[in-house]
């Protein structure tokens, strides 16, 4: 099992704080940091001093790692136009030497559209918006150096792009789509990504997602047309504790009102999470992103590295 961590900074962290958050991951032995794309809280909360790009920090933090890859779940279709999001994440894969993963989704919270002055169209047309840039996305990175793209769709048109610069990986950096959608989502991934995360709920909600997108990989040809499996990843909610009053402590922000749907978090000790993340093995998750809601507790990262992460290697 791949394990991950995945932070909010929305919620309230300066740039120094991912950092020093990051730099703990990995020595913590941690594979990866990956990051919300938002640009607001989503309670009461305002999240001081206030938000923080997910590309721009991501791009510093490939120069200040050098193992951990580094991410989103999920940066927004909504934020920004395919050709240059394709044009920043090959830069920021070329910093890191090839350690980028992207996240991309449809885009869902419209106060933050609303406070931004970002257009917030109808989610039929945001998952549309999502599929032209996933096409666009990939096909900019596939095409040849000294050969040029284009691209008309309903969204988004593309004359003789030169595709430049490339990523360090080839073809791209993976991409991750996920979600809880039960159409469209599965289908977007078996035809454009590398993995697909099922965020934040139960072991059986999870494994009924995994099915959906197997059907949607079938579907599509996925293996016919020669293309890896879909890694199956999961995210997790944590509040782990060495005592049950630490656990229920670190689990206080998870009764906030929030914008956020229901969820289903791992409240307890470490081997309570020990214990969820045999039964996402279990359903063919390889890969889990750990929530951890407070940057500022290097504890509970610390925690975990020493007392889950090595219990997962001896299994292996």
């Amino acid at each position: 099992m791949r394990v991950s961590v995945f932070t909010e900074p929305h919620r309230g962290a300066d740039y120094d704080t991912q950092l020093r958050f990051a730099r703990l991951v990995e020595d913590g032995g941690y594979e990866g940091f990956l990051r919300a794309d938002h640009y607001q809280s989503m309670g009461a909360d305002p999240g001081l001093p206030g938000p923080t790009d997910a590309w721009l920090t991501l791009a510093a933090l490939a120069r200040e790692t050098r193992r951990i890859r580094l991410g989103t779940l999920v940066t927004s279709a909504t934020f920004r136009l395919p050709g240059p999001l394709a044009v920043l994440v090959a830069q920021v894969d070329q910093m890191s030497g090839g350690r980028v993963d992207l996240g991309i989704g449809a885009g869902w919270y419209e106060r933050e559209h609303t406070s931004y002055g970002i257009p917030f169209p109808a989610v039929g047309e945001r998952f549309d918006r999502l599929a032209e840039q996933l096409e666009v996305i990939t096909g900019l990175w596939a095409t040849p150096v000294g050969e040029t793209y284009s691209f008309t769709g309903d969204h988004y048109r593309l004359v003789d792009a030169p595709a430049l610069p490339k990523p360090a990986q080839v073809p791209g950096p993976p991409i991750i789509v996920g979600g809880r959608g039960p159409k469209r989502t599965p289908e977007l991934a078996a035809r454009y990504a590398d993995e697909f995360n099922m965020p934040f709920k139960s072991v059986a909600e999870t494994a009924a997602a995994y099915d959906r997108v197997r059907e949607a990989c079938d579907r599509v040809g996925r293996a016919e047309a020669g293309r890896a499996p879909l890694v199956l990843s999961a995210g997790i909610v944590v509040a782990i504790g060495r005592t049950d009053a630490e656990a229920q402590l670190r689990a206080a922000p998870l009764h906030e009102k929030s914008a956020l749907p229901p969820e289903d978090p791992v409240v307890g000790s470490p081997a309570q999470l020990v214990e969820r993340l045999g039964e996402f093995a279990e359903i063919g998750a390889t890969r889990v992103h750990l929530r951890m809601t407070d940057l500022d507790d290097l504890d509970h990262l610390e925690l975990i590295a020493a007392e889950v992460l090595p219990q997962l290697e001896a299994g292996r």
